[in-house]
């Protein structure tokens, strides 16, 4: 058996061993394929935050806690807008909220400018 085999993500057994490009695990007759357990891995450290630090989602609604200002637009987006039906990117710049705010139309946002609710 390879030591650098992951053990099963259902069972936690160390005998796993590879079938093709899958993973298989003898105990619980668990298959998984190596990509997915990486990717579980990354997702889970992958956690986006708020300003106060509630982890946000895709579908969630924000409130903007901070004046923004917007290139090209005079008044900019005022804090306390909120903006419904985020989608959580990875973004350029930090900027990993993708978003449509009336009145501005499709934008990018910082997590550290908004607060969930």
């Amino acid at each position: 058996m390879s030591e650098n085999l992951p053990s099963c993500p259902e069972c936690s057994s160390a005998y796993t061993y590879e079938m093709g490009a899958l993973l298989v695990c003898p105990e619980c007759g668990h298959e998984w394929s190596r990509t997915s357990a990486g990717t579980d891995a990354t997702s889970e450290e992958h956690v986006i935050k708020d300003s106060v630090g509630n982890v946000l989602a895709d579908g969630d609604t924000v409130t903007v806690v901070k004046g923004l200002k917007v290139k090209g637009h005079p008044t900019g987006i005022k804090a306390g807008t909120k903006v419904r039906n985020i989608r959580l990117v990875d973004g350029v710049d930090g900027h990993d909220i993708d978003c449509k705010i009336d009145g501005f139309g499709h934008m990018q946002l910082k997590s550290s400018v908004v607060r969930k609710g």
